[in-house]
């Protein structure tokens, strides 16, 4: 794209907005946005492709431009003590800050906006469907949601007027600015894509995993509902070493009582040569967890496992028996115990039959 073009066209477009969130260094700016900060010279591009500095300032070329959306249980996030039952109006735009090879939306992921081509919902119109659709509230999914940063806050508060959740399926690399601003947004709950220990997120993923349990701790400092999840894959992050080590990392930075799932990995974009997941090393990486003493571990995307049940820590009685995203048990009473021994449950939100 000319700079030309990047300065007569652009502005024009509904789905390009001044963002809140940079420093200006000289004729440069400095997104900060996330945590790669990318210092981004005039008529030039961020690394995710979705920050241009226009004549010293930095603007997002995907605000409120949708490149997916449907409506999903929220047990798909995976999010499993928040709103069990519920349904969620998702949406997804275009790229990614990160490079994961075996990433599963690649098709979004992997592919720059044009302001020219956006599918732009306003954030009017996006609250008025999650409603028509009887969803329970709105979740920013399919590609790494921190790049609608400045969509989200201004459809985040309409959210939170019609009394609805609101919140982020994430690989956690944004700056402590941007999450705090999203949950004065009214931001309730994200999860987490840990996606290994340091050496593999450095290699595949081009980050620094710190800078994500980072963000997990102050999520939880200023009272967002976390879950934290860890997608294993052969090869990468399937030892028992890189287990142990997330585990400790997720005790100390989520603490024991937040949820922990270890998801299954089926072959896909650059990793189609990998086999998926046994089932066994997921089980064993549940073993870890619970040895270590995470009181809420699951498996996922092994359809009808036990281990995708939600059992009281105190006594083992399930409180929550599903099957895939479909909940087909639930014992959890109204104030949040196990009917059996009263152990108090840490769950969001009611179930929503």
């Amino acid at each position: 794209m000319s700079a030309v073009k990047v300065e007569k066209e652009l502005l024009k477009y509904k789905s390009v907005k001044e963002s809140p969130l940079y420093t200006k260094k000289g004729d440069k700016v400095r997104c900060d946005l996330c945590e790669r900060r990318c210092l981004i010279p005039p008529n030039g591009f961020g690394f995710c492709k979705t920050r241009v500095n226009i004549d010293g300032r930095s603007y997002t070329l995907v605000y409120g431009d949708v490149s997916s959306i449907s409506t999903n249980p929220i047990e798909k996030k995976p999010f499993f003590h928040y709103w069990p039952g519920s349904h969620a109006l998702t949406i997804g735009t275009w790229s990614c800050n990160f490079t994961c090879p075996w990433c599963q939306n690649y098709d979004i992921s992997k592919s720059y906006p044009d302001p020219s081509r956006a599918h732009y919902l306003s954030p009017k119109d996006l609250v008025e469907m999650a409603l028509s659709e009887k969803c329970k509230g709105v979740s920013f999914s399919f590609n790494e949601p921190t790049l609608l940063f400045e969509y989200a806050l201004d459809v985040f508060p309409l959210v939170c007027k019609m009394n609805m959740y609101a919140n982020y399926v994430s690989n956690g690399y944004m700056t402590l600015e941007a999450l705090r601003a999203l949950k004065d947004s009214g931001m309730d709950a994200i999860k987490f894509d840990v996606k290994g220990g340091f050496e593999a997120v450095e290699k595949f993923c081009a980050a620094d995993v710190n800078v994500v349990w980072r963000n997990v701790n102050e999520a939880k400092r200023i009272g967002l509902h976390v879950e934290v999840v860890d997608l294993v894959i052969p090869r990468v992050n399937d030892d028992e070493h890189s287990i142990r080590e997330l585990v400790k990392k997720h005790i100390k930075e989520a603490g024991d009582s937040t949820p922990l799932h270890f998801t299954r990995f089926y072959p896909t974009y650059r990793m189609v040569d990998r086999p998926q997941t046994p089932i066994s090393t997921l089980e064993k990486a549940h073993e870890i967890a619970k040895k270590e003493g995470v009181k809420y571990v699951y498996i996922g995307n092994v359809l009808g496992h036990r281990l995708e049940n939600t059992y009281c820590h105190n006594c083992g009685e399930v409180l929550i028996k599903r099957y895939g995203f479909f909940i087909v048990k639930y014992t959890v009473t109204h104030d949040k115990r196990c009917p059996k021994c009263r152990q108090t449950i840490p769950i969001v939100g009611n179930y929503v039959v």
